[in-house]
């Protein structure tokens, strides 16, 4: 496997494979990662590393894969609390007492593409195949945030929606948020129709630099691009603004990609956590 990134760094602990930001490595005061195909027990065509409880593996493998993850990046499994993702842009703050849901307990609720919350020990988890992973670090206000952010969540604006949620939970000041974009389908491989394309230029924002249509009728996305620009205009300083070079598609022996596997797949997930 060829990993090259200016961006993130392969860690490699007890022969589980998992991406982090450079940049968020030096915030001592948080844990974070994003999961890959490789380290976990899953078989067949989730093989190996599979997060998603929804995709048809064996519920202990995932469990045993989160065990796994958790084990190598140093955060204790008893702290996951997951998203309940439904591509929309409904933001929820958890506590402590929510720990395991999603992962070990029942979900307690649905349609939660985004989660928040200002306690230690609260490791926050999101899941990903070619979607846009969205990390929120405030060191001031000690509050961190991880979003879900496909298609329909990007122009639901939901980059936006967790800043919002933020202020409103924590008074964070957007100028102090650090954010990052995780591995994502990049603008070379995510091909939409004009409807959906139309969703996107309607956002307001300068989106010739992420609409781009072709000569069959059909547009290349930049979710990346979007979604940085989105950030901003949510009051986050470019300069606060970090991004992943990898792009899932193109980087499929690594991470999980939806279009690159026809949807027969398992599911990375971002985790982040107050340390």
């Amino acid at each position: 496997m060829f990993f090259t990134s200016k961006t993130m760094k392969l860690n490699i602990n007890d022969a589980v494979a998992y991406l982090t930001f450079n940049k968020l490595d030096e915030i001592s005061s948080i844990k974070h990662a994003f999961s890959t195909r490789l380290g976990g027990v899953s078989c067949g065509e989730f093989k190996s590393m599979n997060m998603s409880f929804n995709r048809g593996d064996k519920e202990e493998n995932v469990v045993e894969n989160y065990k796994r993850l958790c084990c190598a990046v140093g955060v204790n499994f008893e702290d996951l609390v997951a998203s309940a993702q439904d591509h929309h842009t409904f933001v929820r703050r958890v506590t402590s007492k929510e720990k395991g849901v999603g992962i070990y307990k029942p979900r307690d609720m649905e349609s939660v593409d985004a989660l928040v919350t200002n306690e230690r020990k609260v490791a926050l988890v999101t899941y990903f195949a070619d979607c846009t992973p969205l990390l929120f670090v405030d060191p001031s206000a000690k509050a961190i945030g991880a979003a879900h952010a496909g298609w329909r969540g990007t122009v639901g604006r939901i980059g936006a929606e967790t800043v919002r949620k933020m202020r409103e939970e924590f008074s964070s000041n957007p100028k102090n948020i650090i954010a990052a974009i995780g591995p994502a389908i990049n603008k070379c491989c995510y091909e939409v129709d004009e409807p959906v394309a139309q969703k996107f230029k309607e956002l307001n924002l300068d989106d010739s630099k992420f609409v781009f249509p072709k000569e069959n009728g059909k547009y290349m996305i930049d979710l990346i691009e979007t979604n940085r620009q989105i950030l901003m205009s949510a009051g986050i300083p470019s300069e606060n603004i970090y991004i992943s070079d990898i792009c899932t598609r193109c980087n499929c022996d690594l991470v999980w990609s939806h279009r690159a596997t026809g949807g027969k797949r398992g599911g990375m997930c971002a985790v982040l956590q107050l340390a």
